[in-house]
């Protein structure tokens, strides 16, 4: 039986806390390109932890977006994030400390997040950590992203590794329902500055 064991991080909410920064660039996208907006309750209660296309044709959906506008907002939003992050994530010692730990204890560590590749790993450079992922799956990497299982089920497939053998850290409703679909054991935070050594034992 394989015996390799992996470490499954969500990226927004459990490695750095940027949730807030992809809800304020993209509104300053939709306000920008087509006058509307999602505002904080429908955030919370739907729109928070899925992938930006999504999002977006939700809206179109609704009739709050039009067909065309998509790909301009997309854009503007990833330009909006970017320059957010290069302006507010540092390095943190802290998840610096627990994987640095999580490796040298033998564990396999992947990033499995619904941002885009390049989001992802601009986020995982500045706060430090890169060094110690071994995989990153995106929402580029999936047909499905969450909260359907695919996205950590191909991180377990492709670093080897069975569910029983993985842990998955997760924040966001739809981020959990993914974990737990995908039968991995799962632990729970509130946001990221809960993702401590102290707190994260295996």
């Amino acid at each position: 039986m394989n015996a390799n064991k992996a470490v499954l991080f969500d990226l927004d909410g459990v490695l750095v806390d940027a949730c807030d920064w992809h809800y304020e660039a993209l509104n300053k996208a939709l306000l920008s390109v087509a006058g509307t907006y999602i505002n904080r309750e429908e955030h919370l209660s739907t729109f928070n932890g899925l992938a930006t296309l999504t999002k977006l044709n939700f809206l179109e959906m609704e009739g709050r977006l039009h067909r065309e506008d998509v790909s301009r907002v997309a854009q503007l939003k990833q330009l909006h994030t970017t320059e957010t992050i290069k302006d507010n994530l540092f390095v943190d010692n802290t998840k610096v400390e627990l994987l640095k730990r999580l490796k040298e204890d033998g564990y396999k560590v992947a990033c499995v997040t619904n941002c885009i590749k390049g989001t992802a790993t601009l986020m995982l450079t500045l706060c430090g950590v890169i060094d110690f992922i071994d995989l990153v799956v995106s929402n580029e990497d999936c047909i499905h992203n969450k909260p359907h299982p695919e996205p950590y089920i191909k991180a377990m497939v492709l670093l080897n590794c069975l569910p029983e053998n993985c842990t998955i850290i997760e924040d966001s409703p739809k981020g959990l329902e993914a974990a737990r679909l995908s039968g991995a054991e799962v632990i729970k935070v509130k946001n990221a500055t809960e993702v401590t050594p102290e707190n994260i034992k295996l």
